[in-house]
This record gives structure tokens, C-alpha cells and sequence, in this order.
């Protein structure tokens, strides 16, 4: 039997995602079952919830397999686990309204970020399939959402809107540090940042000066200032792709990058693994290349033996462990990582946000965020873009 700070209803509004497709495929129900909390869980009432690119990839099937023309689910047994109706929505923040069995009553009126993984097991230094909240369970495009208590860590925070402290979910700040982690980044090493603007890029920026690391972004030089106000070196932009290693060389003084977090894929990948073997000479460590998006194309053509030959480390990575999440939980608590919000949205206006996701211009930096209706005076106002509907009825 659960306990409750008070009685909550028995229906909620969420988004629900009916099927892959278009955003049409995204209905708003507001007589949506109130999920209750099962032992070991939380139920949290949601405030704000971030969006992130693997929402879109998913509703539209975009995950691929051997037949490129496939529209299919992410899946790592063989079974999809997205099935329909589903609530997206990964990067969770709010307050615990209700606990589970097992769960000490006085969590209750917890504010917090959750741990977006569904973890196959216990480890904590490990996540071989992984899956996620809004994929293979329902997530925080809804007014309510039960999940593992332990998984749902407390930031107290007063400084931190709760909007802010959903743009920095695990979706993007764990990828972020998962990429680091996985090719052993550390003090003084040059580290190239593709797709820098976005919510895994700025993420990466501020690890990288946290662990010491130091980070060269590549983006559009209208962000640059920003950019660099997070803690980038220098801003690279992609431009004249021929010369885009030159560039990378002069801004660097010449030294070879020590590793590329990648976020891009198609046709950059083989030009970031130049910027890395240019120049063998007096390294301490391999080169290393992290990925984990293909924004700019699924497929790259590279020359094995250059990969081989020059001992290119290149890592996958999807997701992260516990460890690494209560890590990033530790310093967001203390300030060493700040939020990157870039706007806010209702949850009856997701389809607006989606588009804008999409068609996002050039003063996009960060992320926005996704807030129910009933907490959007106090928690999605502040934040609202004024040519938006949700931004024209800002209160």
C-alpha cells in the first residue's frame, strides 16, 4: 500500500505516443490512470521534463537495423520495448507526492532529478542493454510518474529552478560523461566537442574542465561567446570541410587532439579522426574517438588500416552507469555543473516544441524542457519563448 502527502487523483494528463510516425502520433489525454508506486518505488509528481533528440528518433522508428528502408524500435534483446500507447519523456524532475512499499514515508515532498536508466541489473560500474524512462517504461511527458526509489536522487537546490535542474537530465549529462569515461579523458588533454550547442555538447564542456580536460567546440561561430562562456577554448566551426582539420591545427597551436567526442557521425567522423593522427609525435596516450549520435549521417567511410596503424581507440556509448550518475548528482548539488536552458513549453503544446526542435534556429543553446500544464505558472512561465503559444499566454 502506498503512502500519500495527500490524496492525488485518480487520472492525470500525458502525452501519449500512439505509434511511429509523425508528431500526429502524439495525443494529449487528460483522463490518463494515475500510476501508483509499486514497492521500492516512488511516485513523483512532475514539474518539468527536458527534451532530447532520442524522442524524436524513437516516435519516428529511426533506430536502425541491416535494411536501412526498416522503421523499427531501439532494441538490445531482440524484443522492442517500446510499445504503445507510450509516454515519452526521460530527463524527470519533481517532487515525491507518494512512496511504495519499503520507501521511507519521509521522502515524501522531495524535490529531484531521476536516474533516466532501467537498469538489467545491480552493477553499478556497468549498463551493457541499455533501455530508459520514455521508452521501455513510461516517462515524464505526463503529470505523474512512479520509479525506483533509489534511481530518484534529491537536489535541494533553492537556487535551482526546476526547470533548470530537468536540462541537466541523465539523457544528456550521463551520455556526456559516459563518453568521457569510456575513453579515459583526463587532466590536460585537448578533447574536440562536436554538436558543442546541443544539450550532450554543453554537458561535455563543462565535464571536461571539471576533470581538468580541455575542450575545443565545434559549432556555428554566432555561438562561440556562449560557447565559451561555459568553458570551451575555441569554437570551430564545421565550414569549408577540406580545410576543417587545418583549422582545428591552427586553433590548437599545432597539437594533435587527444580524443573527439562525436556526436555527428556521416562524413565528419573520418576528418575528426585526422585532427587526432596528425601528428604521432611525443603523445602520452592513444588517440580516442567517442560516439554517440550520427545527427550528421549513419554512415562513415574510413580506411581501417589508418585505424589499426595509428591505434584509434573508438567507443560506443549509449546511456552510463550508477556510478557515474550519482557522480553527476554530486555536482550538480554543489554548483560545479550549471544548467543550459534554453526555453520552456507546456505539455499540451508538445507538438509546437517539436517542430521547434526540429526547425531550432540559430540562437538555440542547451535544452528545453517540457512542463505540465497545471505547474506551468510556477514552473514554465519564467522560462517561455514569446512568439510560442505557450509564451503568449506567459503569466
Amino acid at each position: 500500500m502506498a503512502e500519500a502527502a495527500h490524496t492525488l487523483p485518480t487520472t492525470m494528463s500525458a502525452m501519449l505516443l500512439t505509434g511511429h510516425g509523425d508528431i500526429e502520433k502524439l495525443e494529449y489525454h487528460q483522463d490518463v490512470p494515475t500510476p501508483q508506486p509499486k514497492a521500492g518505488e516512488v511516485l513523483v509528481q512532475v514539474t518539468a521534463t527536458a527534451k532530447n533528440n532520442t524522442d524524436r528518433k524513437a516516435r519516428e522508428g529511426l533506430y536502425p537495423t541491416k535494411d536501412k528502408g526498416d522503421v523499427t524500435s531501439f532494441a538490445m534483446g531482440g524484443t522492442p520495448t517500446l510499445t504503445f500507447p507510450r509516454i515519452q519523456g526521460a530527463d524527470v524532475a519533481g517532487r515525491i507526492v507518494a512512496v511504495g512499499e519499503g520507501v521511507d514515508a519521509e521522502r515524501i515532498g522531495q524535490r529531484g532529478l531521476l536516474d533516466f536508466n532501467i537498469y538489467a541489473d545491480e552493477r553499478r560500474d556497468i549498463n551493457l542493454t541499455p533501455d530508459y524512462y520514455g521508452h521501455g517504461a513510461d516517462g515524464g511527458f505526463a503529470e505523474f510518474i512512479d520509479v525506483p526509489a533509489d534511481q530518484f536522487h534529491a537536489v535541494p537546490n533553492p537556487e535551482l529552478h526546476d526547470a533548470e535542474l530537468a536540462s541537466m537530465g541523465m539523457c544528456s549529462y550521463q551520455t556526456a560523461y559516459h563518453m568521457m569515461t569510456a575513453a579515459n579523458v583526463s587532466a590536460g588533454e585537448r578533447v574536440l566537442v562536436s554538436g558543442a550547442s546541443g544539450g550532450v555538447g554543453t554537458a561535455l564542456i563543462q565535464l571536461c574542465r571539471i576533470v581538468g580536460a580541455i575542450p575545443y567546440a565545434v559549432s556555428k561561430l554566432d555561438k562561440a561567446e556562449a560557447l565559451k562562456a561555459l568553458g570551451a577554448e575555441a569554437v570551430i566551426d564545421r565550414g569549408d570541410l577540406p580545410t576543417f582539420v587545418e583549422r582545428v591545427l591552427d586553433t590548437t597551436g599545432g597539437q594533435p587532439i587527444d580524443a573527439v567526442m562525436d556526436l555527428v557521425g556521416g562524413e565528419m567522423t573520418n576528418l575528426f579522426i585526422d585532427t587526432m593522427i596528425v601528428d604521432m609525435q611525443g603523445r602520452k596516450n592513444y588517440p580516442r574517438l567517442s560516439i554517440a549520435g550520427a545527427s550528421g549521417g549513419n554512415l562513415s567511410e574510413m580506411m581501417w588500416t589508418r585505424i589499426y596503424l595509428y591505434q584509434v581507440q573508438i567507443f560506443g556509448v549509449s546511456h552510463g552507469t550508477r556510478e557515474e550518475a550519482e557522480q553527476l548528482v554530486a555536482w550538480i548539488r554543489s554548483g560545479e555543473l550549471k544548467p543550459v536552458l534554453h526555453a520552456a513549453f507546456k505539455l499540451s503544446d508538445l507538438h509546437v516544441a517539436e517542430r521547434y526542435f526540429v526547425n531550432r534556429d540559430s540562437n538555440f543553446l542547451g535544452k528545453i524542457v517540457i512542463v505540465p500544464d497545471a505547474q506551468w505558472a510556477d514552473h514554465g512561465a519564467p522560462f517561455a519563448l514569446e512568439n510560442t503559444p505557450s509564451g503568449q499566454e506567459r503569466r
